[in-house]
């Protein structure tokens, strides 16, 4: 069975594949990319049995396009979107309605997955849009191919902030959490997941009746993810 998913599940996900591999003796392929990426690959007819994406839209998008097997789609996850900087790094910056991020960054970047097509940074955008920075801030972007890349930025230092999910903060030891964007400023970070229509295995409707499971549950919260209702 192939499995496709947001690369901010990457560390839950491989834990709860070993633990799924050692009790149905199964074997999984899991690949990780941004979510816009992976279902773009899906369209074009790529192997995949089973999709987690980090939002709806990309959902939606292959759910429009008939890719969905009829009745598999649920909200497995929820998340939240956070403001980050190296552990290191000194900054009383506080999250509000116009708080002095642009200013903060003077000539340096914002590490963020790309707001035009990543839900990272969709979410990201939503968020600084909502609080009244997005116009100052958008000139200082860097633009990751997924939200782990735009994390790795901040933990190497070459950013002095970031926008990530929380689950990304408690997967790397070497960034701190500065605040969380309020949940009225950017839209529910959820993760739907569905069988996809060409699936021929028949492993991928227990594997999704597994991440669903309380066993799961368990290792879903150790990683920083929430239910989703």
């Amino acid at each position: 069975m192939t499995l496709y998913a947001a690369a901010s599940l990457k560390d839950a996900l491989d834990a709860l594949v070993k633990m799924r591999e050692s009790q149905a003796h199964a074997n999984l392929k899991v690949a990780y990319a941004a979510s816009s990426t992976l279902a773009r690959q899906i369209e074009r007819g790529a192997p995949a049995d089973l999709f987690i994406s980090a939002d709806s839209d990309w959902m939606d998008y292959l759910a429009q396009r008939k890719l969905l097997r009829a009745g598999t789609r649920v909200n497995l996850l929820s998340n939240r979107l956070v403001l980050i900087a190296p552990r290191e790094h000194k900054s009383d910056l506080v999250i509000g309605q116009g708080f002095p991020l642009a200013a903060a960054l003077s000539k340096d970047r914002l590490a963020m997955a790309d707001p035009d097509s990543v839900p990272a940074g969709k979410y990201g955008k939503a968020a600084l849009v909502a609080l009244g920075v997005w116009g100052e801030v958008s000139r200082h972007i860097t633009r990751s191919e997924n939200v782990r890349a735009a994390l790795a930025l901040v933990a190497r230092g070459e950013a002095p902030f970031g926008i990530v999910y929380a689950s990304d903060a408690v997967a790397e030891r070497k960034v701190r959490v500065l605040g969380e964007f309020p949940a009225h400023t950017h839209p529910a970070v959820l993760y739907p997941a569905a069988i996809l229509a060409d699936s021929r295995s028949g492993a991928a409707a227990a594997m999704l009746g597994f991440l669903r499971s309380a066993e799961a549950r368990v290792v879903w919260r150790r990683h920083g993810f929430g239910a989703a209702d």
